[in-house]
């Protein structure tokens, strides 16, 4: 069964630690996600897995068999770029065909899985074709198809759909989705910095920063539970709302004091030596409701609306200095700039962080 291991794994140019003791176990066939801001290491980590790049500090293993020091084309990986990378004086058959060639393999294999793989992308009706004569999704596909015919132990994508547009990018990825059922045996490995892409893809999401993994999770899971603001900033568009506060009240629930003076209380649990701390109180957009009653959480003025059709965006001044509230309302409320809102939400989606921004649901 072909896993891959990460223990204490890191990375340094020069002076400069860029992977901070990685830890993390993936199992056959899961298909993983890393995601994080610009510069967080995960496209250095996935490298790293690939055998580009060197590995300063630690183990990695695939499928049991330690691999630090195996060459790219010994460990059984395939990767996709960003980029397509095709031949272009190649027709699509070919281009697919070269890695195979290049191995020797013979004639009638090479033609099985080129096939096999055209099939499993729809691109049958194209082996025919150079790259010039293909969108950019189907130059994507016969990249895809290219490692696919490697018949790899582990694949890796490096941001795959960075390079094409919206609706492009909607339809590769429900191919990349398929794919992943129909090779359910094989794991997988996706760089992306696309949150859509990381849910709706992921078995587990992997989220980075600055070299370290913040945490490890199913997509919701993340969603619901962050461990930390800096997953609960990350994970959701917009982001979690923040609001300054203290802790007034512990207990079986806890009570917290927000910036402005509103009183909340929570269905998390606290000990006694909380009170009287800083806080981080945490609130999605998509969470808050308009309040009917005097018995509302937030309270403002609206400054802009950003209507989207299926959603639009209120953002909220007079809570917190500099720093608007957002809610994410369904379908186009009778709502204008200037008018005074209250919304509420239900005490089960609402969030505490301590003052090292760590979650006391965690």
């Amino acid at each position: 069964m072909t896993g891959l291991l990460l223990k204490d794994i890191h990375k340094s140019y020069g002076a400069v630690d860029v992977i901070h003791g990685i830890n993390l176990d993936i199992k056959q066939g899961e298909f993983i996600v890393f995601v994080g801001p610009s510069g967080c290491g995960k496209s250095t980590l996935l490298r790293m897995i690939a055998g580009l790049e060197e590995i300063t500090g630690g183990d990695m293993f695939i499928d049991g068999d330690r691999v630090n020091d195996v060459p790219p084309s010994k460990r059984g990986i395939a990767m996709v770029f960003q980029s397509y990378a095709l031949y272009p004086h190649m027709t699509v058959y070919d281009n697919m065909a070269f890695g195979m060639r290049i191995a020797k393999e013979s004639k009638e294999e090479i033609d099985r899985r080129v096939r096999s793989a055209a099939e499993i992308l729809q691109l049958t009706n194209y082996l025919d074709r150079l790259p010039k004569a293909l969108s950019g999704g189907q130059r994507q596909r016969v990249a895809i198809g290219r490692a696919i015919c490697r018949d790899p132990k582990v694949f890796l994508f490096d941001e795959p759909l960075s390079n094409l547009d919206a609706a492009l990018r909607v339809a590769t990825r429900i191919e990349i989705a398929k794919l992943n059922e129909q090779m359910a045996d094989t794991t997988m490995i996706y760089v992306t910095h696309d949150q859509v892409e990381a849910m709706t893809l992921a078995d587990r999401i992997v989220v980075l920063s600055a070299g370290h993994i913040e945490q490890v999770g199913a997509p919701l899971e993340l969603y619901e539970r962050p461990a930390n603001l800096f997953v609960a900033r990350f994970i959701g568009s917009p982001a979690m709302n923040i609001i300054p506060s203290t802790i007034s009240a512990t207990g079986e629930q806890t009570t917290v004091t927000l910036a402005g003076g509103k009183s909340v209380t929570l269905d998390i649990a606290t000990n006694a030596s909380e009170k009287g701390k800083k806080a981080s109180f945490g609130v999605r957009p998509e969470d808050l409701q308009a309040a009917q009653s005097e018995d509302f959480l937030f309270e403002g003025t609206v400054s802009i609306v950003e209507a989207l059709g299926e959603v639009t965006l209120l953002y909220i001044e007079g809570l917190v200095e500099n720093e608007p509230l957002i809610a994410k309302i369904p379908g186009i409320p009778q709502v204008n700039r200037g008018d005074k809102v209250r919304f509420t939400a239900d005490k089960a989606k609402l969030h505490l962080f301590d003052a090292e921004g760590r979650s006391y649901r965690a």
